[in-house]
């Protein structure tokens, strides 16, 4: 369990995360929503410790993220973020093989290549292996990075908008590739999305943000709803039940 107690995050007068506590659980998928500004991604980094808090602890399975051994904390979560930028020319499964560091140091030992090869078969990537990183198309290299944090075989995947820039093929892909992490091999994937309705259509729990709050957290039934919405976005939603699914609209 990831253990969020109280953390706060200034800058300068601002503050963009205000006192958030939360539990995330061990495994299933936990979408964290809101606009622009919420706190989300700040949040994530905080979590990730990308980023120090001004004031409380984060805790993953008892071990304290900010006074933890840094290996330590990357054996336990892994993080994907948005802003990925990959400039040197190497191949997918060089950037797989990134994702072993934190237990090899950069000598990959069986146990490594084994974590590899079996990252990059589930993400599909077996045939393009050897293929330069910028040569895949968006939604082939938004799928390498996510064999990267697989290899580094973390219970607690964390990633950032991994959506961005995707179309909806793609990202329909990416979620369920995500949604299958957590129902196969019990990972706890803890992700910041804009689209409510992916949220709600592949979440266990939907934690929803607001000026630097939490203002509604639970299954997406009871977050996705017209008052929960509009408590976050500050415009009117419909919400509809398509074959057990909540679909959200905003409407004027």
């Amino acid at each position: 369990m990831i253990t969020i107690d109280s953390v706060i995050k200034t800058y300068g007068e601002t503050t963009v995360v205000d006192a958030v506590s939360l539990e995330l659980p061990d495994s299933g998928v936990t979408s964290i929503i809101g606009p622009n500004g919420a706190g989300k991604s700040t949040l994530l980094s905080i979590v990730s410790r990308i980023l120090g808090a001004d004031a409380g602890v984060v805790s993953v399975e008892g071990l304290d993220v900010f006074h933890s051994p840094s290996r330590e904390v990357a054996k336990k979560l892994s993080i994907l973020r948005q802003d990925q930028h990959t400039t040197a020319r190497i191949t997918v499964r060089e950037l797989v093989e990134f994702g072993r560091y934190p237990h090899s140091h950069g000598r990959l030992t069986a146990e490594c290549h084994a974590a590899v090869a079996s990252a990059l078969e589930y993400c599909d990537l077996a045939d393009l292996v050897d293929r330069p990183i910028h040569q895949l198309s968006g939604g082939q290299r938004q799928r390498a990075y996510v064999a990267m944090v697989l290899a580094q075989d973390t219970r607690y995947v964390l990633l950032d908008e991994p959506l961005n820039n995707l179309d909806m093929v793609h990202a329909t892909g990416l979620m369920r590739l995500l949604r299958s992490l957590a129902d196969e091999r019990g990972k706890s994937v803890v992700l910041v999305l804009h689209d409510i309705n992916y949220a709600s259509a592949y979440s266990d729990r939907i934690v929803a943000m607001r000026d630097a709050k939490v203002v509604v957290d639970g299954p997406p039934a009871s977050v996705i709803t017209p008052d929960a919405l509009e408590s976050v976005y500050g415009m009117p939603f419909r919400v509809h039940d398509l074959d057990g699914e909540r679909v959200a609209s905003y409407y004027r």
